[in-house]
């Protein structure tokens, strides 16, 4: 019997697997609209065997994005375009769910094959946000501190995100408070500078991103699952830790929060991050058994018995894969057949099975 391919239940949404896709950002959306390119990219995904498919960070605001190519739902014309998507994943046997974001003083960047540099406001760009006016390295544009009415604001994007993310038929929600991005901002304290009851002490750091946890928890609908992605560790000495993070994980399992999703880094430029097959699964561990909630493994897992691995011996409930996915759609049919899984293949396709 193969974990892997055993079913897995959050509250009223039961997974036929536990290999998940990450979320992935495409850069080829026009204005925050999907379009046929997600439908075909997720879509297959889905057909491929995942239990859960993810749409990428998607912008809760315009200037939430980290290019103008991003995704983004913040109006209803988003959610009736990602309607058909989150449709079609599902009929495929698979959960769609959707990460929310904001990029903070990561947005306003050309695409990543155009060179990610920073936009300028002559060539589409805008005035990125953050909770400091520190920018995110040399030659990055100086962000906006945002003010106490702009945080309620945000607040208030999250919850409208939140309820159109359901209008769309998406069944998970995922926060993101990892990589750097704004949410991230503000509980690292190599990023947050605030002087006032968002900065400062680790209270102070984790108040506005529970303050958008619970706000979304209280838009979701309590049958759904809400996750979260972390950057578990900044990876620089005095910055975000696992210590820290498994205190955050805690408290967003107070909140209402069903899973962590458990990466790390990124916060600020060249951390010297450990790269190497599962190198974040400890981190999922140590959530897992330490804030006793449901943790999700992600990071250069590649090979079906060492997805296997991880969620037989417990270090983590599900992997989430993210590279391997864009090399293979179909690797958890071709992971079933390496572990002697029997699952159940689309119809269309039973005739290779």
């Amino acid at each position: 019997m193969s974990t892997l391919f055993s079913p897995f239940t959050l509250r009223a949404v039961t997974f036929r697997n536990r290999v998940f896709v990450s979320p992935m950002c495409q850069y080829s959306s026009n204005n925050g609209l999907p379009n046929d390119w997600h439908l075909v990219h997720l879509g297959s995904r889905a057909v491929g065997g995942a239990s859960m498919v993810m749409v990428e960070a998607t912008a809760v605001s315009p200037e939430g994005r980290i290019s103008p190519a991003d995704s983004g739902i913040w109006s209803d014309a988003h959610a009736e375009a990602f309607a058909p998507i989150a449709r079609f994943i599902r009929e495929q046997g698979a959960v769609p769910g959707i990460q929310l974001a904001h990029a903070g003083r990561k947005g306003s960047c050309s695409l990543p094959w155009l060179g990610g540099g920073p936009l300028g406001m002559e060539s589409c760009g805008w005035q990125p946000l953050a909770p400091s006016a520190s920018p995110f390295d040399t030659g990055h544009p100086v962000p906006r501190a945002l003010s106490l009415p702009e945080l309620d604001e945000l607040e208030a994007r999250f919850r409208a995100a939140a309820q159109r993310a359901l209008v769309a038929g998406f069944q998970v929600i995922e926060l993101h408070m990892a990589h750097g991005y704004l949410l991230h901002e503000f509980l690292s304290p190599l990023v947050n500078r605030r002087e006032d009851d968002y900065g400062g002490s680790l209270d102070n750091r984790l108040r506005f991103p529970l303050r958008v946890a619970r706000a979304v928890r209280e838009e979701w609908p309590a049958e759904l699952p809400l996750f979260v992605r972390i950057s578990a560790t900044d990876w620089v000495e005095g910055g975000w830790d696992i210590n820290q993070s498994v205190v955050l994980a805690r408290q967003l399992k107070e909140v209402g929060v069903d899973l962590i999703d458990c990466s790390s880094g990124f916060a600020v430029p060249n951390e010297p991050v450990p790269f190497g097959p599962g190198f974040q699964v400890p981190f999922a561990a140590r959530i897992r058994a330490e804030a006793g909630i449901a943790s999700g493994a992600v990071g250069l897992i590649t090979e079906p018995a060492q997805a296997e691995q991880i969620v037989a011996t417990g270090q983590a409930d599900v992997v989430l894969l993210a590279r391997q996915m864009l090399r293979d759609p179909y690797w958890p049919l071709h992971a079933a057949k390496a572990l002697r899984a029997d699952v159940q293949w689309p119809n269309q396709y039973l005739r290779a099975k």
